[in-house]
């Protein structure tokens, strides 16, 4: 299986929330890896913006890169500040939204 990152600068020191934009209005993704055992992505979310409630059939970890998110997993609610992290575990209902603008750091373990 071969993986290979994309869509970043290799061989830099880098800030990650500085790899994606916020834009009004919309939640944002940035694929920097993805195969069948493996999804790397940055997103981006407006205030007031989130990805409604689904399952994922991998163990997703989240870490915090600015702002403040909820995240919600079996209909519990947990506030994610930067540098923070959660997992959402596979096959449980999970969802996101901005408190205030937010970016994220997903990895989703197949």
């Amino acid at each position: 299986m071969d993986v290979k990152m994309k869509n970043i600068s290799k061989s830099e020191v880098l800030v990650l929330k500085d790899q994606i934009s916020y834009q009004q209005g919309q939640v944002v993704s940035k694929t920097l890896a993805q195969n069948s055992a493996l999804s790397i992505t940055l997103f981006s979310f407006d205030q007031g913006e989130g990805i409604s409630t689904h399952e994922s059939g991998g163990d997703a970890f989240v870490t915090c890169l600015d702002g403040v998110g909820k995240i919600t997993i079996d209909g519990e609610d947990y506030l994610l500040h930067e540098g923070e992290s959660i997992v959402m575990p596979a096959g449980h209902p999970h969802a996101v939204y901005a408190q205030e603008t937010f970016k994220m750091l997903l990895v989703v373990v197949f």
